[in-house]
């Protein structure tokens, strides 16, 4: 399991490298890297960062989830009721296939934590390998 402290603001954050060490590890070949977010308001994407698209993935999800009074989930920081329907958006689970111990990733895609959830500061994340 990781463990992500990501503050109180909105944040996208890059797991590429847990997820490596986690495949060395276990002495991974080929197969399935499952990664697992066991949280209700938090949610992964499998996108470029460091370019910008990790702040426009942000401000995309701020137009879509607006952190104001029009959720009915309503506990928590204004707004809350967003973070519970991040997961439809960004959902929880990502598999990833690995050959030779080494993510198949496009070039410059990494696996992240999308979090915009500030009531919530520290995230699991829980990574599986299904050899095969």
């Amino acid at each position: 399991m990781v463990e992500v402290r990501t503050g109180g603001t909105e944040v996208v954050h890059d797991l590429s490298g847990d997820c490596a060490r986690f495949l060395e590890e276990v002495g991974a070949d080929e197969g399935l890297l499952h990664v697992w977010v066991p949280h209700a308001t938090a949610g992964l994407a499998v996108l470029e960062t460091g370019a910008g698209s990790d702040d426009d993935l942000l401000a995309v999800l701020r137009e879509l989830l607006p952190a104001d009074d029009r959720w009915r989930h309503r506990h928590g920081s204004p707004g809350h009721g967003r973070d519970h329907v991040l997961p439809a958006i960004c959902p929880p689970y990502a598999t990833v296939p690995v050959i030779g111990g080494r993510m198949t990733l496009g070039t410059w895609q990494s696996v992240c934590l999308v979090d915009l959830n500030g009531d919530n500061p520290v995230r699991r994340v829980r990574l599986s390998f299904l050899s095969g």
